[in-house]
This record gives C-alpha cells, sequence and structure tokens, in this order.
C-alpha cells in the first residue's frame, strides 16, 4: 500500500514538473497585426494655395490679353491705318562695263522716297534691306541704319549700289550690252522692311516687301525715265 501510494505521488509530482516545464502559452505578438495607436489624421497640402493663386493669376491675364485685345483692334479699325510708302523718285546710271565677257562692274544710285501717311500712328522702320537686280539676277545689295518717321513725316535717302565683278549668265550679259547700247536699261529694285507702328502703348509690327521696275538711259549719264513701285505688308 505504501508502494502504491508513493508511486501515485511520484506520477503526480512529475505531471507537476511537466507542466511547469511547458510554462503558461504566450500570445506572440504579431507584425501584421499591430495597430497604430494613434490615427494619424491627413495633413493639408500647402501646395493647394500655390495652385489656386496661380489658377487666378492666369485667368485675369486672359482677361486682360483679351480686353487689350479687342481695345486695340477697335483703335485701330476706327483710324484705319495705313502702311508706310516707298518710291523712287530719282535714280542716275553711272557705269556699266564688262571686264569678261560674264562679270560686268557697275555704278548706280537712286533716291528712295519713305512716307508715313497715318496722321496719329508713328512708325520706325527697324530693318531696312534693299537689293538691285538685273531682271532675276541679284546685282548689288545695300542695308541702311534704321529710323523712325512721325505721323505724316517723309523721308529722303540716297542710296549707293555698286557691283564688283558680278557674275551674269551669257544670256544676260549679252541682254544688258544691247540695253546699254540701245540707250535703255531696264532695272528692277526690291526692298524689306520691318516696321512697328506706334500708338500709345501699343505697338504692332509687321514686314513690307516694296518691288519697284525702273527704265533707264544708258551710262555715264544715266537718269530716270519711267518707274512703277508697289509695297505689299506681310506679317
Amino acid at each position: 500500500m505504501e508502494l502504491q501510494g508513493r508511486k501515485r505521488l511520484d506520477e503526480k509530482q512529475g505531471d507537476v514538473l511537466v507542466k511547469k516545464d511547458k510554462g503558461p502559452a504566450t500570445n506572440t505578438p504579431n507584425p501584421d497585426n499591430k495597430k497604430p495607436s494613434l490615427l494619424q489624421h491627413p495633413r493639408p497640402r500647402k501646395n493647394n494655395l500655390l495652385i489656386w493663386c496661380g489658377a487666378t493669376f492666369c485667368f485675369i491675364f486672359s482677361l486682360l490679353l483679351i480686353f487689350f485685345g479687342i481695345a486695340t483692334l477697335i483703335i485701330f479699325l476706327g483710324i484705319k491705318p495705313r502702311i508706310p510708302k516707298f518710291d523712287t523718285p530719282g535714280a542716275s546710271l553711272n557705269t556699266i562695263y564688262f571686264d569678261t565677257p560674264d562679270y560686268f562692274n557697275g555704278d548706280f544710285t537712286f533716291l528712295a522716297n519713305f512716307s508715313n501717311p497715318n496722321r496719329k500712328i508713328g512708325v520706325r522702320f527697324e530693318y531696312l534691306e534693299t537689293e538691285l537686280y538685273f531682271y532675276d539676277k541679284l546685282i548689288a545689295a545695300q542695308v541702311l541704319q534704321p529710323f523712325s518717321q512721325q505721323p505724316g513725316e517723309a523721308r529722303l535717302e540716297s542710296i549707293h549700289m555698286i557691283s564688283s565683278l558680278v557674275y551674269l549668265p551669257q544670256n544676260f550679259a549679252g541682254e544688258l550690252q544691247k540695253q546699254v547700247q540701245s540707250n535703255k536699261v531696264n532695272y528692277n529694285i526690291r526692298a524689306s522692311f520691318k516696321v512697328k507702328a506706334t500708338l500709345g502703348m501699343i505697338h504692332i509690327t509687321y514686314w513690307l516687301h516694296s518691288r519697284c521696275q525702273l527704265e533707264m538711259t544708258g551710262p555715264p549719264t544715266g537718269v530716270l525715265v519711267a518707274r512703277n513701285c508697289r509695297t505689299k505688308r506681310s506679317g
């Protein structure tokens, strides 16, 4: 009996030791189940204010552009602006001679008349280039200095064109020699001008292209006999 009692007591103690070894069950924390202790609220973005300010500025700027565009159109339609005029009231043909059958030299001077027909609009010629042609062959060119014109103002400019050893195809060279012998030389002037028209704070820039057909007597005392000039606006 004592042996059985001790055996039961030993079994109970063994069960107790096993339970102690196992220890209490602990719950291992799962990182996926962690929750922030404090709720994070989204912060208002500072860029929203800048975006609204930029959009407002663009809207106001667009309205101003539309307003000034309409005002400019109304003013110019009311005033009826006219483009400046270009003419050649005088010219002199001093020299034409050939060093070789295909290369010629020439000395030509013409008087350019620039006039502003507007009564309330001033203009400025910001770029001026003139070219001298015999038929479609360029034989001389000249660039002029910029200048301004008040409303109703006219300006005369003497332009000297020098041709030095300019190559001419055989047919052009022969035709020019025939015209010199017949005392009737035909030249063409082509001119391009960049013009800025001004009315108060309003500025408009455009290009003018002029063409003049000239009939001259032969050198060395060639004078202008007839002319036909026209000017067109572009841009």
